[in-house]
């Protein structure tokens, strides 16, 4: 992984210091709330539904096992509310139908991120000190600006990889921390990168989607997508450059988001994205970036091109491991016992990946089981991961988009041992692509711009869909459960999305079907069409039941579900979905506690 240089470091620990003094102020009277809000927001505090949520940069997934211990202590340590916040939350919760709020977790995001929910805003500081030790902060994971650059999780190690995106990737975290330019844009903006010859990173629903190709001269180069997002208006990207020269990227983004920062709304946070000024001006805009782009060549002398020199630079800071041989015991003891073979082989197939050393493995641990949200992982859970990967992956894991963890460096001979030491953790179920694999957002138990819970639907489908035989006949299928429309949980891409919505106050969910992200198995990226108007709470397990009945009806041998679902028609399974509602649905309908303070601001979004 990247191994951060000296002025790294230096710089976020000053960054770390700029947030204690910002924070002093604040509490001191100083510096008023409305002027600290955008300062707190590009170092990641947001003010949430009942507390602070810090949401701490993972720069392409990458993280080490040093770096998972400083989470697992701030979990442990400082995600916890005063009693007098946590007692007043239960009792808004208690009113709406729940009483359960975990506390003294890490929560792992679609961007690749970490999230945490209860840190004081008091001890805001402390926790950026202590995440600077590590080489981590929130730096841009909030706010109007560049966000988090994300990529697959399998970068550096693809067997279909065309070239490492991660030196890419860094160069644009470099180049976009801070850019005085780019501090204050329109809306948040996403971009996404990917090596390999299949879209793991779901680049076409980012503000900016880059996937490296190779063109008929076999020179290295960009495919540029632009405009994709979720959120009211679902928008695939917009191929605007079939090919771009590697060392021009930089140029190239730069007259990409020069020109959104010109033209995009200011006047509608609704219409402030890059989707919406490229989807109303079309070739209008395309021309006017290549018109920038041109300026910044000619006229601005191409400050950003990348020397052959710098990307090799950047490169020999992506470091793979020296594998070295680990004691006996970890590799050669361990024999599955007969009765477990099923389980082993069955997580052979779904959580263990190929890697481009034909001697190693990717490994997914899952995240996804009963009685914890999807993504989330306590001070322990975070600590076993730690260990895990010192064990058996050279110190290192990768966020996955799917809210897991992946351990890239696997001896293929370590394999027996890791899934028995995961077993015992409770990280071993072969649920991976599965249905029980979903996406989910924290929604409206934590989140003020939900609309609905996201937690109890995905624990209502995890629970009814416990059996692995059911899960593995069953295959793989995307289900995504958003808490609004801001698609945090990605729904629109889903095989199945689950949104919430509010009607009059009260929970309700829009179902959707046949989205997809744009992967090997779902097809091109493309928004799932809703069902029908939406369903109470108690009815959704009811109707992603009927779903998977239909499929099983018309289902051809070993079809997937998405292709079941395209062959036969929307409008067969849309009729099972519907026939699921229930005729008395008085007794199911909460209504959303109100935020206070200013969570709904369009800052805070």
């Amino acid at each position: 992984m990247y191994q951060y240089t000296e002025f790294d470091r230096q710089f976020v620990r000053a960054r770390a210091a700029q947030h204690r003094d910002q924070l002093e102020r604040n509490l001191a009277g100083t510096l008023s709330d409305d002027e600290f809000r955008p300062l707190r927001l590009q170092n990641g505090w947001y003010i949430q539904r009942y507390a602070p949520m810090l949401r701490v940069a993972v720069p392409y997934g990458e993280l080490s096992s040093a770096q998972l211990r400083v989470l697992a202590r701030i979990a442990r340590e400082y995600d916890h509310p005063s009693k007098e916040v946590f007692d007043k939350a239960i009792g808004t919760q208690a009113t709406w139908g729940t009483t359960h709020l975990p506390v003294g977790y890490g929560h792992f995001t679609t961007r690749q991120n970490v999230q945490f929910n209860w840190i004081p805003l008091v001890k805001s500081a402390d926790v950026m000190d202590l995440l600077a030790t590590v080489n981590m902060h929130g730096i841009q994971t909030s706010g109007n600006c560049i966000r988090n650059i994300t990529s697959d999780e399998l970068a550096g190690v693809a067997p279909d990889e065309i070239a490492d995106p991660r030196p890419f990737a860094e160069i644009m975290r470099q180049w976009s921390t801070l850019h005085p330019e780019f501090a204050f844009l329109p809306r948040k903006f996403k971009i996404a990168i990917t090596g390999a010859t299949e879209d793991r990173a779901a680049v076409s629903w980012h503000d900016v989607g880059l996937h490296l190709i190779k063109n008929d001269a076999g020179e290295l180069g960009f495919k540029v997508l632009v405009g994709g997002g979720m959120g009211r208006t679902p928008i695939t990207g917009t191929v605007i450059r079939e090919f771009l020269p590697w060392n021009q990227i930089m140029n190239y983004l730069e007259a990409v988001v020069r020109v959104y920062n010109r033209w995009g709304r200011r006047d509608n946070l609704y219409k402030a994205r890059i989707k919406i000024l490229v989807k109303a001006e079309g070739q209008r805009y395309v021309d006017e970036v290549e018109a920038e782009y041109q300026e910044i060549l000619t006229r601005d002398g191409a400050p950003h091109t990348i020397p052959q020199a710098e990307l090799d630079r950047v490169t020999a800071c992506f470091v793979p491991p020296a594998l070295v041989e680990r004691a006996q015991a970890a590799t050669k003891t361990v024999a599955i016992p007969p009765e477990r073979q099923k389980d082993y082989d069955r997580w052979l197939q779904q959580n263990v990946a190929l890697h481009k050393n034909p001697a190693l493995r990717c490994v997914t641990l899952s995240y996804k089981r009963l009685g914890q949200a999807p993504g989330d992982a306590d001070a322990d859970q975070l600590d076993t991961a730690a260990a895990l990967a010192d064990e058996f992956s050279a110190g290192e894991v990768r966020v996955t988009h799917d809210q897991n963890l992946l351990l890239p460096w696997v001896r293929a001979e370590d394999l027996p041992a890791l899934w028995v030491a995961a077993s015992h953790a409770g990280l071993a179920r072969s649920n991976v692509r599965l249905l029980t694999d979903m996406i989910a957002c924290p929604g409206g138990d934590f989140c003020a711009l939900a609309n609905a819970r996201s937690i109890p639907i995905a624990a209502a489908i995890t629970e009814r869909y416990q059996d692995m035989d059911e899960l593995h006949d069953l295959g793989e299928i995307d289900l995504h459960i958003s808490g609004c429309i801001n698609s945090c949980g990605h729904h629109h891409s889903g095989h199945i999305g689950i949104l919430g919505v509010d009607k009059d106050g009260k929970e309700w969910y829009q179902v959707s079907l046949g989205g997809s992200d744009g992967s090997a198995l779902s097809g091109a990226a493309v928004a799932g069409k809703v069902v029908g108007p939406s369903f109470t709470a108690l009815e959704v397990p009811g109707v992603i039941e009927a779903l998977l009945d239909t499929f099983r009806q018309h289902r051809l041998g070993s079809e997937t579900f998405i292709d079941c679902v395209k062959r036969v028609g929307f409008d067969t399974f849309k009729a099972a979905a519907n026939s699921a509602r229930l005729a008395d649905k008085k007794e199911d309908l909460h209504a959303m506690p109100k935020a206070d303070g200013y969570a709904k601001d369009a800052q805070e979004a």
